[in-house]
């Protein structure tokens, strides 16, 4: 709980700073309306459904590059340009960055999560954080979309943050998919290390229960006959 309430209380000094004087207002504003809604959400939800300390650590790094980059703006984050002189790009690089902690961060949460409340098995706990955070990706670029094309187009440009490379957001998606594969593969390689039951867990992940039966119209059949009964 120390620990935690430390996380909130450095995550919202950050913020904070990134608040005063951001270099283009109108862009800070959106790229804050998720964390309006998102961080309060966890907050709460965490009354509830206490993760981590690992998860919470992961979620406040990627809350703080993400802020980071709402003060300056995405295409004029400082760090962008040294990312970009390394790696001899030729845009500032640090959206990149940002999507790829995307992945390597939030798919670890997404795995705890899977795990204690759905109680996945095996291959499953690897496979699923990495769809999902493919999944959230993908819907963040469409409400990028949405946004930019309703908000003037000076905001919009900026919130996009795509530096005039029309294939901006498959490369952004794309990046978060390999920071979740990669988290993901450590994952499993601390399992493979220090659980006995690695291998097998796996193959108990597709292993079927001996009253499970197909779903479709036999799904179906069950569902109006309980009804029927009642």
């Amino acid at each position: 709980m120390i620990y935690t309430r430390f996380l909130l209380a450095a995550f919202v000094a950050v913020w904070t700073w990134a608040a005063i004087k951001p270099v283009f207002r109108e862009d800070w504003l959106l790229e804050n309306y998720l964390v309006f809604l998102f961080f309060p959400l966890i907050l709460f939800l965490g009354r509830y459904f206490e993760l981590s300390n690992v998860s919470y650590t992961l979620i406040a790094l990627f809350g703080t590059l993400h802020v980071i980059g709402s003060h300056y703006t995405y295409s004029l984050v400082p760090f962008g340009y040294a990312l970009q002189h390394w790696f001899g790009a030729e845009r500032n690089m640090y959206d990149r960055l940002v999507h790829f902690s995307f992945g390597f961060l939030l798919a670890y949460p997404v795995r705890e999560a899977f795990v204690r409340i759905a109680k996945v098995r095996g291959l499953w706990g690897y496979y699923l954080p990495l769809d999902v955070t493919l999944a959230l990706s993908a819907i963040y670029e469409i409400i990028e979309w949405i946004v930019a094309a309703k908000v003037d187009p000076k905001s919009g440009l900026a919130f996009l943050g795509s530096q005039g490379d029309a294939w901006d957001a498959q490369k952004d998606m794309l990046l978060a998919g390999i920071g979740a594969f990669l988290a993901m593969l450590i994952v499993a390689l601390v399992h493979l290390r220090y659980d006995r039951n690695f291998l097998q867990d796996l193959r108990l992940g597709f292993r079927l229960d001996k009253n499970d039966q197909p779903l479709g119209e036999m799904g179906l059949r069950k569902l109006i006959a309980r009804r029927r009964q009642k």
